[in-house]
């Protein structure tokens, strides 16, 4: 899967931009627990009032405060602070608007509650003076003295956690402002007001982020999956027949649709969730750990149990997408071969035996897509199963904690939507667990096709071809054998094919004919010996500038989705009309194409459905007179034709390939008993080469083949 992501280079501005909306959003998701706290703690239970900075406070009660005070915290306290009413019974000091609260809160938290601790019945029960005889004591006591009442006042609430000092304080406060008539309900409400606009807000960057990051992140994964299908396809277009005899068909198809879109579907989550878990789920650690940190073994158990889990899911699945890939493979392999030979299928009426074999290789995919499925459904139940214990164990050990004074009711809500993240970021994880291994699948076998070496390469240095020997072709001790086979197809095989003349290939099935040819424009490389064009050897000349000499036409009529036009324009695009209706005229194709409703404007279905065989082979032999090269290949070309027809198109072509070398492969001897050079192959080995009435005097095989053709007179006519 690693190899894939180099393609991702182009994208380099689109990954930066992912990665900062993720780090954005999770740093947001991160933040909502913490006004969720502050709702109930602060809102609810401090009737909105956040810390022990206070906003207004009676002299009385402030110059109290500042005995329990050092000096500097005194004058740092007095200069935040201003008076704001002094025509009234007592004066008021205001807070001012620049002043620091979090220092303030800090200074004022421990002599808020040591003056409520003074107020309480507790601190009765200790013997302590009550509020005013303590304060006025304090006032006019000498330093020792002072210092012997605050250190038994210390010892008191040494004891007390930090919680329970700002409750403490937020206390005293709340009875200040009572004290002052502030509206403390109004203060409250625009709190939570505030919050909850905080929060939706929040919300919606959260919304936008997400948006956003799938917008990017589809757009990067469609443009990978295009420039991925754009160099598989360009690799398959330059295999050789070895390759595409390597992978087959149905399996490049795969590759290029299926496979591809498997990586394109995880690209989009790869990156939301390898980006977003880690930190989602490392923030979500320290975020807990500094709201509570004596439940850290809470989430340590979690995670230690998420993480045994989906090793174990994925030890089990890993092993069945690679069978799956294989298995979709098949499949096609199947229903490829069916459809195409529907036709056969039907006249023997073998209907129930394909369906038997498209069922077979159907149950096979199915039952391996259910055992996967079965084995993932574990994963979500399990999940939540962990969630809901974490929950509950949360639960139990915060209430303790607010039984204690420890922990505030806000505090365990946070801790809950703070340990969810974390479990979810391992969820989301799991879940990429599902769809890797079938992606890494994907990735591979795409690799495979990208990193596969022709066999058949452009030299570095290529020769020019000779403008002499325009059309030359040398098969010199030629012998050539397909890939891991035991032994040679065609073997030491010597003849020269001049321009001008008509060299005509027949034998057995089976003895190496279309082989032969097929070494002539490289689709497969000789083994043995050398194979020369215009005087130099093939493996030395630019491949398309070989090809381009040639002038093609295979055993099978192929024709492409478009107009007779553009099937015939296919090899020349440049040509004219003229060209083509000449080109029409000599392969014979006029006679058919005039009868039709927009003659070579008619649109051909795809793979020529709607045309014959005959007229493809017609169709196919105009495209490769279009392109007017040195160098005819026909392939069993004539196959299809009728004996007229065919001796027509002979007879046409005399005209056009007078310079022209012309290789023909037939069966049929009337089509190349007028050769100028006949070859007889048989087995992979020529037995002789002539003319037709050489052939027959010299070469049994030759005489054989003729005989169950024609008649002796037919011959001797001949």
């Amino acid at each position: 899967m690693l190899k894939i992501f180099k393609y991702l280079k182009k994208s380099f501005l689109s990954v930066i931009v992912i990665i900062l909306l993720l780090i954005v959003q999770a740093w947001l998701d991160l933040t909502l627990p913490e006004y969720t706290s502050k709702i109930i703690n602060v809102g609810v239970q401090q009737n909105g009032i956040e810390n022990a900075a206070i906003e207004k406070i009676g002299k009385t009660e402030l110059d109290n405060l500042t005995l329990l005070m050092t000096a500097k915290d005194k004058k740092y306290i007095m200069d935040n602070y201003q008076l704001t009413k002094k025509d009234t019974k007592e004066p008021i000091y205001q807070l001012q608007k620049k002043a620091n609260t979090d220092k303030i809160s800090t200074i004022f938290a421990k002599p808020m509650t040591i003056a409520l601790f003074l107020s309480s019945d507790q601190a009765k029960d200790n013997t302590l003076p009550n509020s005013d005889a303590f304060f006025t004591a304090l006032k006019y006591a000498s330093s020792a003295d002072k210092k012997v009442l605050l250190q038994k006042i210390d010892k008191q609430l040494q004891n007390y956690p930090d919680t329970l000092v700002n409750q403490a304080a937020i206390s005293y406060v709340t009875n200040e402002y009572q004290r002052l008539d502030v509206d403390i309900d109004k203060l409250q409400i625009n709190y939570i007001i505030k919050v909850g606009i905080i929060m939706t807000l929040i919300a919606l960057s959260v919304m936008l982020c997400g948006i956003l990051t799938v917008f990017v992140g589809s757009r990067m994964a469609a443009t990978l999956s295009k420039n991925l299908r754009e160099k598989v396809f360009k690799k398959v277009v330059s295999f050789s027949k070895n390759e595409m005899k390597t992978y087959g068909a149905a399996s490049l198809i795969t590759r290029t649709t299926n496979d591809i879109q498997q990586v394109q579907m995880v690209i989009v989550f790869l990156f939301r969730v390898v980006i977003y878990a880690p930190i989602i789920g490392i923030g979500g650690v320290i975020k807990a750990l500094h709201t509570n940190s004596s439940m850290t073994y809470i989430i340590g158990v979690a995670v230690a149990s998420i993480f045994s889990f989906v090793i174990l899911l994925f030890a089990i699945a890993m092993p069945k997408f690679t069978k799956i890939q294989k298995l979709i493979d098949k499949l096609n392999l199947v229903t490829r071969e069916i459809l195409s030979g529907l036709p056969v299928i039907k006249a023997f009426s073998n209907e129930e035996h394909e369906e038997k074999r498209f069922d077979d290789a159907n149950k096979r995919l199915t039952k391996i897509n259910i055992f996967v499925n079965r084995t993932m459904s574990f994963m979500m139940p399990i999940m939540m199963l962990i969630m809901n214990f974490v929950c509950l164990a949360i639960v139990y050990k915060g209430a303790k904690g607010v039984d204690n004074g420890t922990m505030q009711v806000g505090d365990i809500l946070a801790y809950i939507q703070y340990t969810m993240q974390i479990i979810m970021a391992f969820l989301m994880i799991s879940m990429m667990s599902i769809m890797l291994p079938r992606a890494n699948v994907s990735a591979k076998r795409i690799m495979e096709v990208l990193e596969t070496k022709n066999t058949i390469l452009n030299p570095k240095n290529p020769l020019p071809f000779s403008k002499k020997e325009r059309g030359k072709i040398e098969f010199r001790n030629v012998s050539f054998r397909y890939p891991d086979a035991d032994y040679d197809v065609i073997t030491d095989i010597n003849f020269t094919a001049n321009p001008g003349e008509t060299t005509a290939f027949i034998g057995s099935t089976g003895s190496g004919k279309s082989t032969l040819i097929n070494l002539i424009p490289r689709f497969y490389d000789v083994t043995g010996g050398e194979l020369l064009v215009d005087g130099i050897n093939i493996k030395d000349a630019n491949l398309q500038e070989l090809r381009n000499k040639i002038g093609y036409v295979p055993q099978k009529g192929i024709l492409f989705t478009g107009t007779i036009k553009d099937n015939i324009k296919y090899s020349n695009a440049n040509i004219s009309n003229a060209k083509v209706q000449e080109a029409l005229k000599i392969s014979q194709s006029e006679e058919f194409v005039t009868k039709l409703k927009d003659q070579e404007n008619y649109l051909i279905a795809q793979g020529g459905t709607n045309v014959s065989g005959g007229q493809k082979q017609r169709l196919s032999i105009a495209r490769a007179l279009a392109k007017n090269p040195d160098i005819y290949i026909f392939d069993d070309s004539f196959s299809a034709l009728d004996f007229k027809t065919d001796a027509k198109l002979r007879k046409e072509l005399k005209t056009i390939t007078k310079n022209k070398t012309v290789l023909i492969v037939a069966q049929r001897i009337s089509t190349i008993m007028n050769a100028d050079k006949i070859v007889v192959l048989n087995e992979g080995n020529i037995v002789g080469i002539g003319k037709h009435q050489d052939l027959l005097k010299n070469c049994q095989v030759y005489k054989e083949i003729a005989l169950s053709q024609l008649s002796k007179e037919e011959l001797e006519n001949a």
